[in-house]
């Protein structure tokens, strides 16, 4: 049936009478010039005043025309052009569209304000902030025929995005606006290459019968009438590059925008596609968005909860939609309700979800693209109890090895399932950690991960303080990694500490949240040459919960290397009596189970708490008896330590000779030329104090610049600080000054 009132003159009032003389309604007319109804009255009405040449060829011949009728129909067209007509060879024409609506679903293609189809699904609403991802993406569609790419997580907006720029720079594209929705992470199936083309090209003018049956003379057809024009084309939710490259318009004016959950790597080869990373959003620009669902006042009226809900919410937009439309439901719960019911992880990811829509079907559909070994390593990603991972901690977790879990972990950084925050390091946004986790991973990967701690911790402490004991026998029931790290040097060793500590501390309270008490306490004491080198870092209740662990253990050396350490970090921190109390148990201990080694340890922290009270007679009578056990069991390292505090303590008591000799003779230990330990920097220092005791101040300097240079090389500030302390005593060097203050801003930096 026809609609619409017919246009009064040109091109619209003709096509109308030519139709109306062959009696014709405009449902036949369309069909047979294959055109869509709603294109056809739009013609008939003047909103489209100039179809292009093939899309009037198209009419002509359908309503049987002669050449001479087909001619002045053309004319009326040609003058309604908003430019002049294109020669034969550039078939086609933008005016026209056709078929049913865009791939995905958008309804009957609309016709563009200058004549163009624009087959773009409505802008967003609440569309908020991304200043800096639309400049990107503007800047990526800039020069010759350039090919964007969108990539981000699942979730966080990328097509909405895409979606904004496209309708905000409408203008930008005259000849008309593709889309299609790639579907390459949903359920319903991907869309052939073939089922697109018959979307794009009668949207540019082709009958359906003159569309060619094959899909590489389709595309061929396509990229032909792209060739000229000014367009936009945007492909959405691409699963890889091969599903985008047939798609492509290659005309040098056409701009064509890309999103995907994957980098698609080989698009940037081939196509030089310029990536836009969309990531998620700010705390301020998240407030906005449940703003723009729920209001601006009712956000305002709790600014802290809405702040504390977009983050809760990891800044993804998509799960800041799904929180916005819970609480829009329900007008009388308050945002601190909700974002109190976040907090709580074992019902974060269902709230999160409405219907078919949330976080978990939007991962899960990630996740179903990928093969089962990488599905399969980020379950067991899921089960690490910290915040990064490196290939090591990734294989034994999934117990597999460093290679093929770094091989697993690139593909889960190409879907955006992991980001690599650092060469060498992953980790996974706060709600896909808990998608991860609701996974089956089996029993035994927190197990596993813990022991890659433990092992690897023990070669941190080989490497950082070669020729010293090991801290402890590995468990019963230990869990071998399929491959360690190795550290080339105490620096490394160093930089592995200060990247890991905060995931180690992680890892000691999964362990003892676990009752892996054994694994608990032992993480724990892998972290002692850190602990002396930043000592007053705050160490108590880590080793406070290592203490818990190994009592419940029952593994009493254990217990005295923790009560050890313990004691040594309150005397550091001036807690005296609380030293002396823990450092007495560990002495008593480890008398008791004749442990030479651990009760000759105790005495020597044991004296330097009783040091700290002025009883240094009473501690050099430790160290001594100290030094007599360590020879009795013929351990050279522990000799030395208890030598480096005995020579402290003499040289504090004002004993010059007697600290210098031991001082001498420690040092004379060293097996090791070439390298520095913490004892090694601390007896140069003593040997230093002492020579300046007796007088030799050049001596005395000259050891004293040899302690701090090598403590300052090494990372050890707390050494640092004290040698160059003591140097200016005796020198106003503004050089020392200068490094000084640089060693004290660092040491509180750290803190």
């Amino acid at each position: 049936m026809d609609t619409g009132t017919p246009d009064t003159g040109g091109f619209g009032a003709l096509l109308h009478r030519l139709r109306a003389g062959a009696g014709l309604s405009q449902e036949e007319l369309a069909h047979d010039a294959g055109v869509s109804v709603r294109a056809l009255s739009y013609m008939e009405r003047g909103h489209t005043r100039g179809p292009q040449r093939r899309t009037v060829q198209a009419l002509a011949a359908a309503l049987g025309l002669d050449a001479a009728g087909a001619l002045e129909l053309e004319r009326a067209a040609s003058l309604g052009r908003p430019r002049p007509a294109r020669p034969a060879g550039t078939a086609g024409a933008v005016g026209a569209v056709g078929a049913a609506g865009a791939v995905g679903g958008t309804g009957a293609a609309a016709v563009a304000d200058g004549g163009g189809p624009d087959l773009l699904p409505r802008a967003p609403r609440g569309f908020h902030g991304r200043a800096a991802e639309l400049g990107a993406l503007s800047r990526a569609a800039e020069g010759e025929a350039p090919v964007c790419l969108v990539v981000g997580p699942a979730g966080v907006g990328k097509t909405a995005l895409v979606l904004h720029w496209a309708h905000q720079g409408r203008a930008g594209f005259p000849d008309g606006r593709l889309y299609a929705d790639l579907r390459g992470f949903g359920d319903t199936g991907e869309p052939g290459l073939m089922e697109v083309l018959r979307e794009f090209l009668p949207a540019l003018g082709v009958p359906h019968g003159g569309i060619p049956e094959s899909v590489n003379g389709a595309a061929a057809l396509f990229r032909s009438l792209a060739a000229d024009r000014r367009l936009l084309v945007v492909l959405d939710n691409a699963r890889d590059s091969e599903q985008v490259r047939p798609l492509l318009p290659g005309g040098r004016r056409c701009v064509t925008v890309v999103t995907s959950r994957h980098r698609l790597p080989g698009l940037i080869v081939t196509d030089s596609a310029r990536p836009v990373a969309v990531d998620v959003l700010g705390p301020e620009d998240g407030t906005k968005l449940l703003a723009g669902v729920l209001g601006t006042e009712r956000v305002l009226a709790e600014p802290v909860a809405a702040r504390r809900l977009a983050e809760l919410c990891g800044g993804l937009p998509l799960a800041l939609r799904v929180a916005a439309a819970r609480l829009a439901q329900r007008p009388g719960w308050s945002l601190d309700a909700m974002a109190a019911d976040l907090s709580d992880e074992t019902r974060r990811l269902g709230l999160l979800d409405v219907e078919d829509t949330g976080v978990r079907a939007a991962l899960r559909l990630t996740l179903q693209q990928l093969p089962s070994r990488v599905s399969r390593l980020f379950a067991h990603l899921g089960r690490h109890p910290g915040t990064h991972v490196d290939r090591y901690a990734a294989a034994a977790l999934a117990d597999t090895d460093p290679a093929a879990a770094e091989a697993g972990l690139e593909r889960l950084v190409v879907a955006h399932l992991v980001t690599e925050t650092a060469p060498g390091r992953w980790a996974m946004h706060d709600l896909v950690r808990l998608y991860a986790r609701s996974l089956d991973a089996g029993p035994d990967a927190l197990g596993r991960v813990l022991d890659h701690y433990i092992a690897t911790g023990l070669a941190a402490v080989a490497a950082a303080e070669p020729g010293n004991e090991e801290c402890f026998p590995l468990p019963a029931d230990h869990l071998p990694p399929a491959a360690v790290r190795e550290f080339a040097d105490r620096s490394a060793a160093v930089a592995w500490y200060a990247a890991e500590r905060d995931d180690l501390t992680l890892a000691v309270a999964a362990s003892h949240a676990a009752g892996l008490h054994g694994r608990t306490w032992r993480i724990v004491m892998t972290l002692w040459p850190l602990i002396v080198w930043r000592v007053r870092d705050g160490w108590v209740p880590l080793l406070e919960t290592a203490l818990e662990a190994a009592r419940a253990d029952g593994d009493r050396h254990g217990e005295s290397r923790v009560l050890n350490v313990l004691g040594w970090v309150l005397t550091e921190e001036g807690r005296i009596p609380e030293a002396l109390t823990h450092l007495t148990a560990a002495s008593a201990l480890a008398a008791q189970a004749r442990d030479a080694v651990a009760e000759a340890n105790a005495l020597v922290v044991l004296g330097v708490a009783r040091a700290a009270l002025g009883g240094l007679d009473e501690a050099a009578e430790g160290c001594e008896r100290a030094v007599e056990l360590a020879r009795e069991a013929g351990d050279r390292t522990i000799e030395r330590l208890a030598m480096q505090h005995l020579a402290r303590h003499w040289a504090d008591a004002g004993k010059w000779r007697q600290a210098l000799d031991t001082a001498t003779e420690a040092l004379a230990f060293d097996d090791r030329p070439g390298t520095t330990d913490v004892p090694g920097i601390l007896l140069l220092m003593v040997r230093g104090e002492a020579l300046l005791g007796l007088g030799d101040e050049d001596g005395g300097i000259g050891q004293l610049e040899l302690a701090a240079r090598e403590a300052e090389a090494s990372g050890y500030e707390d050494g640092a600080v004290r040698a160059l302390g003591v140097l200016l005593r005796v020198s106003a060097d503004p050089g020392l000054r200068a490094r000084y203050d640089a060693a004290v801003a660092r040491l509180r930096t750290r803190a």
